[in-house]
């Protein structure tokens, strides 16, 4: 018999861990201090392995239908869906360390490293935090031209035309130092040379801004 949301919630802890059973190799264990855990049965070359999906009721039922039904297609391919949920991990923790701002403080501290002068690599710290924290973050092989604009005309239409033509310049040291380093194909910052207003020109103290 299949679960239903009301047998999931009437599920008691007892004093052993035990299994209430959904369809297709989907079941939730109910463990004795009350978590309800959601696990895939499987087969793959003969041998029964499990699959964790999460937590009910963080994940709802049809949630973790869904999850098993994506299982379900990757063993028809002959994927492992423990093996698969591995590489998507790493993916992703290769993704966050190639973020805009890990590659910005990389970058960072290769110049201090080559001696740059403190207050320049404070001003380029200082230029990490003005492209928000949600830019941080964002990877930079997913960074696109019109993403990046987006961000430099927040300043530009606050009347920042200097800082926003620094951001981009900015923006382009980072990503060159990507490419170079073989995580990312292109300076997307490159390409918007001239989209924004010129400032009228200032005069910077010598090697102020010279990376």
């Amino acid at each position: 018999m299949v679960l239903t949301d009301t047998a999931i919630r009437n599920a008691k802890p007892a004093d052993k861990p035990y299994k209430v059973t959904d369809s297709q190799g989907l079941y939730l264990l109910v463990n004795p201090r009350g978590s309800k855990l959601w696990r895939i049965k499987y087969r793959i070359d003969g041998v029964e392995r499990k699959l964790s999906i999460g937590a009910y009721p963080e994940i709802t039922l049809a949630e973790a239908r869904a999850a098993r039904d994506a299982a379900r297609r990757q063993l028809a391919h002959a994927i492992d869906p423990n093996v698969a949920k591995r590489q998507a991990r790493i993916e992703a923790s290769i993704r966050a360390s190639n973020s805009f701002a890990s590659v910005a403080e990389e970058l960072i501290e290769k110049k201090a490293r080559e001696g740059l002068a403190e207050p320049t690599l404070e001003k380029m710290r200082w230029f990490v935090k003005l492209m928000g924290a949600d830019f941080g973050k964002r990877p930079v092989t997913d960074i696109t031209p019109q993403e990046l604009l987006h961000e430099l005309q927040k300043h530009e239409r606050r009347g920042r035309l200097e800082t926003a033509n620094l951001l981009r310049a900015f923006a382009s040291r980072v990503f060159r130092f990507a490419v170079a380093t073989a995580r990312a194909e292109r300076d997307p910052a490159q390409l918007l040379i001239g989209a924004l207003t010129t400032p009228r020109v200032k005069h910077f103290a010598a090697g102020l801004l010279v990376w």
